[in-house]
């Protein structure tokens, strides 16, 4: 009997020992950086016999740091590597499926010097709700700014005054670090023409935005990360750049990390001229006449202007980040930029009736205006654990403050009419900005096993900004004396809060799926100032003036993202979302702006908040290292859409004088359907080639009108950019970056096509711890918008160039860091940027 049972165990166990013969065990687990918590992408697994030491499978993580190998039954020596961390060796004895958790991975310190890793052009990353571009070495941005280094970002366009446009839309919410900021100057452009292009570490393009981000901006929302040095020890860079047109600027960035805390130290001083000129030609269909001209009756006039600006800033960051723990750290950061700027418009005016010139003048406008800002930011960041659980919370301050003044005075260069000497009279005006911005933000991330996620958050924007508008006019005595009808003080306030949930999960080991909904209230409130009653206030701009109001809307605004992965090399993603976008301050001010006499931009305090529906189809596919290709194509209503247009109207002058200027008016113009198709490729066919091309294709058709007149239109255009670097004999690298916009329709017009081209030579010295550089921006010094105006007023040819060629020579100098950072994964954001990115 003895006998019988050992002979059954020793059947079955030979039985079981045969049955897993030929039988695979998958290894399984999470790559992670111990300092920062965040998962490592590209790390490599190497799996080795232990008797043989032959190698027997190996691996790399995916985006989310994980991975998955599959082997026989067996002993065997994990080793997990990562470019410029510790190796690790863990050995294990295989005999059913193993999930070794997370692995963390310490930094190599002390091998820094002799790593480099160089991430030569700019790569992408496909997320669920947007597209990473990591900043390479940009050389055509070398000693430029940032919104220079955004114009060659795939889906973005910067036009001739620097405003920046995603898929051809102009409504694009700018964030720094994920958070609005003075940074970006509250949402205007203007800064980021003074910030060094240097300090970007990567751009995220989020045009499917989840319901994590502000639902500000029917384009989508241009998040700028900004560079900050991980490496141990104290490292940093200098960099000294100069050129024609004469500008030069000088930055430092210096870092100091131990393992409890990160010093870290940005500080910039820049100063530029940049030259540009513009031309109008405007012609009546009927003969008017001009209070300031003396009534002398004109049906044409030629404006023929130049710009000669100077503008200089400072910018400084100090802030230090404390690891409370393993988990946990504090950040504080104190930001603050000062500018003053000196800018001279001349302006020659002739005017014509018939063909006879009648009157030529010359307007000399003199600006002088001084920036300052602050920004006082805490971020608190605790991880829970190395699985993505976390909370993080967010107190900022922001101020910005703006003194404007400017001088104009108009003097006569001839009088061919019979009526007396014409005599125009002086102007100047005052003009005080004062902008205050709180924000208070908390994001909880919970992940539910090994491939879903639940996110929740709050945030509130407190936004005022007052501005102090006195405009003097010299007076029949030669006195200088208010103009009571457009002196003002307009008190604009905006608060947004937000409430917002996602639910983020991946199904059959391929598909991630991320919906979520997000709430805002808004309040809009303005108050205006003025010399004038209310009903004279209506009587001077012609439209409904309510000098104190308040709106009250709330929103409620899903998202739905998803991706379909084939295979670590290919997917295919889908985008809703539902946007809003809110008139600012300058879009709702109704006392008009004098670019100049005749021409003047005035705003809208009726304005509504325009709603979108947005739907995105995007595909990308990679071929090893050499090809990625990235395409999409969306749709997107829009109810309610602001637009411009230009109305020949009375306002009244000196003296009380009625004269006629045109008047640009912002107006919620119906319905926008915007359709769009884009793609681009990445192509590195050798060490020394490197290729990079998109195009984006886009056709907008509105459909409203506006006192009486039919604004309905359809408009179809496209822009695309190609880039090439050749690394030369004797080791220069030399880049070419081409931009064209082609011609599109407008609502009163059309605008001609732009073609850019900007050249660049690089030199490594020192075994790559300093950099040499020259560029040339806008080479053939084309970038000029040429449009043409119709209405049933006027016609007008107008050209305009904000800054013409230029040449630059920079030098970068670095000690103690990478020459590039390498790529890094979910969360890694000493900032707390991020807000979390679910990958299942």
């Amino acid at each position: 009997m003895n006998k019988f049972i050992l002979l059954t165990l020793l059947c079955l166990s030979s039985y079981a020992l045969f049955s897993q013969q030929g039988k695979d065990f998958a290894i399984t687990g999470k790559v992670v950086d111990k300092a920062a918590g965040v998962p490592l992408e590209y790390a490599t697994i190497t799996v080795k016999d232990k008797n043989s030491a032959q190698d027997v499978e190996g691996g790399i993580t995916d985006m989310s740091g994980n991975f998955r190998i599959e082997v026989p039954a067996g002993t065997y020596t994990l080793k997990i590597e990562y470019i410029s961390f510790q190796p690790l060796n863990i050995e294990r004895t295989i005999s059913s499926d193993l999930n070794l958790g997370t692995i963390q991975l310490e930094f190599a310190a002390s091998d820094l010097e002799e790593v480099t890793v160089v991430a030569e052009t700019t790569t992408v990353d496909v997320r669920l709700d947007k597209k990473i571009y990591n900043i390479g070495k940009d050389l055509t941005t070398a000693g430029g700014t940032v919104s220079d280094a955004l114009n060659n970002v795939p889906s973005v366009s910067v036009d001739v005054e620097g405003g920046i446009s995603l898929r051809g839309n102009e409504n694009v919410r700018i964030l720094i670090n994920g958070k609005p900021s003075a940074l970006a100057g509250f949402g205007s452009t203007d800064v980021l023409g003074q910030l060094p292009a240097d300090a970007i570490e990567r751009v995220e393009v989020i045009t499917s935005p989840s319901a994590r981000y502000d639902a500000e901006g029917t384009a989508g929302i241009l998040n700028i990360i900004l560079r900050k040095e991980k490496t141990l020890g104290f490292n940093g860079s200098f960099q000294l750049s100069g050129g024609h047109p004469d500008n030069a600027s000088v930055s430092s960035n210096l870092n100091y990390r131990t393992q409890k805390f990160n010093i870290f130290n940005t500080l910039g001083y820049r100063y530029r001229e940049s030259p540009g000129n513009a031309f109008f030609d405007t012609r009546y269909f009927e003969a008017r006449e001009d209070a300031f001209l003396d009534n002398v009756p004109y049906d044409r006039n030629v404006e023929d202007r130049k710009y000669d600006r100077i503008n200089r800033g400072f910018n400084g960051n100090l802030g230090l980040e404390y690891y409370l723990n393993d988990q946990s750290s504090v950040t504080g950061s104190v930001f603050y930029r000062t500018g003053n700027d000196d800018d001279l418009t001349t302006n020659q005016n002739d005017y014509f009736l018939g063909n006879d010139p009648r009157v030529g003048t010359i307007r000399r406008e003199l600006q002088n205006e001084d920036d300052e800002s602050y920004q006082f930011a805490l971020n608190y960041v605790n991880r829970f654990n190395d699985e993505g659980h976390e909370l993080t919370a967010d107190v900022q301050y922001d101020v910005d403050r703006e003194d404007q003044r400017t001088f104009i005075n108009e003097p006569v260069r001839y009088n061919n009419s019979s009526e007396a000497d014409i005599a125009l009279p002086r102007e100047e005006t005052n003009t005080t900005e004062k902008q205050r911005e709180y924000l208070f933000q908390a994001d909880y991330v919970l992940p539910i096993g090994d491939d879903s996620q639940f996110e929740a958050g709050y945030r509130g924007n407190l936004e005022n900004e007052v501005t102090d508008y006195e405009l003097r006019q010299e007076d029949s005595n030669g006195n200088l004396v208010i103009n009571e009808n457009q002196t003002n003080i307009f008190d604009y306030t905006q608060n947004v809060h937000a409430l917002y949930t996602q639910y983020g999960s991946k199904f059959f080991g391929m598909l991630n799926v991320l919906v979520g909904l997000r709430m805002e209230n808004t309040t809009i409130k303005g108050n205006i100032t003025s010399l004038l009653s209310e009903q004279e206030l209506q009587e001077e701009f012609s439209f409904p003036i309510d000098t104190d109001f308040n709106n009250n809307y709330l929103g409620l605004f899903p998202t739905v993202n998803l991706i379909l992965e084939f295979g670590e090399e290919e997917n295919l993603s889908f985008g809703y979302n539902r946007r809003i976008n809110r008139p600012n301050g300058w879009f709702v001010n109704p006392f008009p702006s004098r670019d100049s006499r005749n021409n003047v931009f005035q705003g809208n305090p009726n304005l509504e908040p325009a709603f979108s529906n947005a739907f995105d189809v995007g595909y990308l596919k990679r071929w090893g290292k050499e090809i990625t290709f990235t395409s999409s194509v969306y749709y997107q209503r829009e109810r309610d859409a602001f637009q411009r247009v230009q109305e020949d109207v009375t306002i009244t002058g000196p003296g009380g004088n009625p004269t006629q200027v045109i008047r640009s008016i912002p107006i919620n113009l119906a319905t926008n359907d915007r359709f769009g198709a884009e793609a681009g490729v990445l192509y590195n066919p050798a060490k020394w080639l490197r290729l990079n091309g998109s195009v984006n294709f886009f056709q907008f058709k509105l459909d409203g009108d506006f006192n009486g007149q039919d604004y309905s239109q359809k408009n179809t255009s496209w822009f695309g950019r190609f880039s090439s670097k050749v690394t030369l004999p004797g080791a220069i690298d030399w880049q070419t970056n081409m931009f064209y916009r082609g011609a599109s329709q407008e609502i009163q017009g059309r605008q001609d096509g732009i073609l850019s081209i900007d050249l660049a030579l690089s030199k490594e010295l020192f075994d790559g711890s300093t950099t040499i550089s020259a560029n040339v921006s806008d080479l053939l010094n084309s970038r000029k918008r040429q449009s043409f105006t119709s209405t049933e007023f006027f016609e007008q040819d107008s050209q305009f160039q904000w800054r013409q060629r230029q040449i630059n020579v920079s030098l970068i100098y670095r000690f103690n860091q990478q020459r590039e950072e390498r790529k890094r994964g979910r969360g890694d954001s000493e900032y707390g940027d991020e807000e979390g990115d679910f990958q299942g």
